[in-house]
């Protein structure tokens, strides 16, 4: 297999796998396990992974310096340690569906994180994409929709999602610089060391208290996926993918995730779609559309001869 189908494949098992969790993590929050019992179990497993791959594939690769150091530290906080624990306590109180869409407000998080940190230029383009996405995402997380009966928390929940979208659209600006500069197995075992740190305290006791014995076959295969899948392959499959897809495709798969997370939540009966959310979804999707955009390079003028 050529390695343009085999990026194609991995981009297209890693948007399945996390469109998937949208639906799936509501059969185990929260009557099985709480939010930051999930977060902790798959964070702590990952960061064991990491750690112990780091030592095999790059034993010699070490993060060093002050600034390298602390850039590290801020990304294990905001991309693994904070942003999980918003997700899913975000995802515990809304829809899959509302959830899935606010996701992809990340890129324009991006834009404006590289804007204030790399004092990159913002094109009037991208300003209309940052416009129409916050319209989209407003309107989303005010609307009242037809599950609001299951999820009385929605705009709670939605907010959540929308704080760690914005966590991890800032991470991704931190983490760059170092996963250009040290091996990506050394870099992905720092941030979840780190953000085990930040979730541990907040999901240990949940962990301890659950009673696993009460929990059926699939409740356990759906926790695996969530330890396994959603945490560990999906990040390896990424990474590899990062090295040979451009930014454009990345972003084609970025529109696949929640069409995914839709059909597979409402062919579950987990959630529905409206028309409503068909406008809403349109706004964020032009927005994003808009600001993935790169802007053209501007063509020199030919110097005027007298």
């Amino acid at each position: 297999m050529k390695n343009s189908l085999r990026v194609h494949a991995a981009l297209s098992l890693v948007a399945l796998i996390y469109a998937a969790n949208y639906s799936l993590s509501k059969d185990v929050m929260p009557h099985y396990m709480g939010p930051f019992g999930i977060v902790t179990l798959r964070i702590v497993g990952a960061a064991l992974f990491f750690t112990v791959l780091s030592r095999l594939v790059a034993p010699q690769d070490r993060i060093q310096g002050r600034a390298d150091t602390g850039r590290s530290i801020i990304c294990g906080v905001t991309g693994i340690g904070v942003n999980q624990l918003l997700f899913f306590s975000g995802l515990n109180y809304t829809s899959p569906i509302n959830a899935s869409l606010l996701q992809t407000i990340a890129p324009i998080v991006v834009v404006l994180a590289s804007a204030v940190l790399l004092r990159e230029k913002i094109t009037g383009a991208r300003v209309g994409g940052i416009l129409l996405g916050a319209i989209g995402a407003a309107t989303l997380i005010l609307s009242r929709n037809p599950t609001d009966a299951i999820y009385p928390n929605a705009t709670l929940g939605n907010i959540l999602i929308l704080l760690n979208a914005t966590a991890f659209g800032v991470y991704l600006v931190l983490v760059t610089p170092l996963m250009r500069k040290y091996n990506a197995f050394t870099v992905l075992a720092r941030i979840f060391q780190v953000g085990a740190l930040v979730a541990v305290p907040f999901g240990w006791r949940n962990v301890l208290e659950t009673n696993y014995a009460a929990f059926p076959l699939y409740i356990w295969s759906e926790v695996i996926y969530m330890v396994l899948f959603l945490t560990i392959i999906a990040y390896l499959l990424n990474n590899w993918a990062l090295k040979y897809a451009s930014p454009a495709l990345l972003g084609v798969y970025i529109y696949l995730q929640p069409v995914l997370a839709v059909l597979i939540a409402v062919s579950l009966g987990k959630d529905h779609f409206t028309w409503g959310r068909a406008l809403q979804a349109a706004l964020i999707f032009g927005g994003v559309f808009l600001v993935s955009r790169k802007p053209r390079p501007q063509v020199p003028l030919e110097p005027v001869l007298d």
